[in-house]
């Protein structure tokens, strides 16, 4: 038998939508009548699995309702276009990857001033972005973004971000898509991930005024004729000249939101009623992650809490200059809070298989080794393994599992996992990918208005 507290980890994965059309167009699929009525010897498994996914909150993803065409066109456009980096050599897709599942492979990502794309992407003088690039799937599931949530949207609809008053209403009256709708506008004033220290006009701006790096890069906009006509087809009856930032901010959420909504994994098809759906396997797993602390900070339809939680991932890379200047205190760094020092966001984890590596600095690049991790976390952050990730990181681990632990989660108290459910669990995490996900080559424009190069 196993006991009460084998399965206490919250496991996280990394992250994280096509619009349907007509009445239902949110609905999941129903199954069929046909499917529906066979009795499969899974189905007392699949009975219990489903109460247990009730008790917990868990209930189907419904998908956004549909985006203007024209709005997505423009979102698209200006995601995959190099002109809104500084020295114009990376866009905001160089580290959301079609190719890699909307991330880049890699535990630490390699901002502007790089060549190659994702596990072959080098700075010439070794640079990374301190956080792992989270995958942009099922977006509007996350009630904050970023690892550390520090764009979010309260109950009051106040929005709340880096940029402070310069958010101005006038702004937000653009934003369709609440915090979401935000997100793009920080990438782009970051100098590591695409405004860069020289070579370029926004780089000779203040860093404390983020009001004028985004006009400037709507005066660069501005400059292409492609973009002035995207921008007024994406906004019916307002002139090119009288939009901000925040609508291109805008668009890109509307492209995120249009295009990589998914929510047909086999698992949303057990939602849905086929007890067939999943394996045998799959389903033990998820009678394991349901009975277990897993779901306690995995649930809802996307399986997140939106909440933020130590789970004792070793730090790699080169922090956010806390500590000895190379650590990352992650929440604690938005509420000051020290009790939240080294917690994260929960991420979504659907097509989480397609993700990796994991952690908020990717310290974990395998989906089981993940799952193991939270099985005797503190001995396994002791003896965490540098040598899993890429040589020019394994230099910059620090030595604070002791103080990681001093504020780990609770929830993660003495959890023992046998390795047959590692595997069994590990099985279900791959039952919330969508086949649609697989392959995202579609969602890379051709070409963009710049001219520029579309990294894939």
């Amino acid at each position: 038998m196993l006991s009460r507290r084998l399965f206490g980890a919250c496991v996280l994965g990394a992250v994280l939508l096509i619009v349907g059309c007509g009445e239902d167009a949110t609905a999941p699929r129903p199954v069929d009548p046909a499917i529906s009525s066979f009795t499969s010897p899974n189905d007392s498994l699949a009975k219990l699995v489903r109460q247990l996914t009730a008790a917990r909150g868990i209930t189907p993803l419904r998908r956004p309702r549909p985006v203007r065409p024209a709005l997505v066109q423009l979102g698209q456009a200006l995601a995959f276009d190099r002109v809104l980096s500084g020295n114009r050599d990376i866009s905001c897709m160089t580290c959301h990857l079609p190719v890699h599942g909307t991330s880049d492979a890699r535990s630490l990502s390699v901002g502007q001033g790089a060549s190659g794309l994702g596990p072959a992407r080098t700075h010439p003088t070794g640079v990374f972005i301190p956080r792992n690039a989270p995958p942009l799937f099922n977006l509007t599931s996350l009630e904050a973004l970023f690892w550390d949530g520090r764009v979010s949207r309260d109950a009051q609809g106040a929005f709340h971000t880096p940029a402070g008053a310069h958010l101005t209403s006038h702004m937000t009256r653009s934003f369709d898509f609440g915090a979401l709708s935000a997100l793009a506008l920080f990438p782009v004033l970051n100098r590591a991930e695409m405004r860069a220290d020289g070579g370029n006009e926004l780089a000779l701006l203040p860093d404390d005024r983020p009001d004028l790096i985004w006009a400037a890069l709507m005066r660069r906009l501005g400059r292409i004729p492609e973009y002035r006509r995207l921008f007024e087809r994406a906004y019916p009856g307002r002139r090119f000249d009288r939009m901000n930032f925040a609508h291109a901010s805008n668009a890109m959420a509307a492209f995120f939101v249009d295009r990589l909504s998914f929510n047909h994994s086999p698992w949303d098809r057990f939602l849905a009623g086929n007890n067939r759906a999943l394996t045998t396997v799959q389903l033990q797993g998820a009678k394991n992650f349901m009975s277990a602390r897993c779901s306690i900070c995995h649930n809802g339809p996307a399986l997140t809490d939106n909440k933020f939680h130590n789970v004792a991932v070793a730090q790699i890379g080169p922090g956010q200059g806390d500590g000895d200047g190379h650590d990352d205190f992650g929440r604690m760094r938005e509420t000051g809070n020290a009790a939240e020092r080294y917690a994260f966001r929960t991420p979504p984890l659907r097509n989480v298989e397609l993700t990796a590596p994991f952690g908020h600095d990717g310290a974990i690049v395998d989906l089981r080794a993940f799952v193991d991790h939270y099985s005797e976390s503190d001995v396994k952050l002791r003896a965490y393994d540098v040598n899993q990730v890429e040589n020019l990181l394994r230099p910059t681990l620090l030595a604070t599992a002791e103080a990681i632990l001093a504020t780990r989660d609770t929830l993660l108290t003495g959890v023992v996992i046998p390795a047959q459910a590692i595997d069994e669990v590990t099985e279900f995490m791959k039952a919330l990918t969508d086949p649609a996900a697989r392959n995202l080559s579609r969602i890379a424009p051709r070409r963009v208005p710049s001219g520029l190069p579309v990294d894939r």
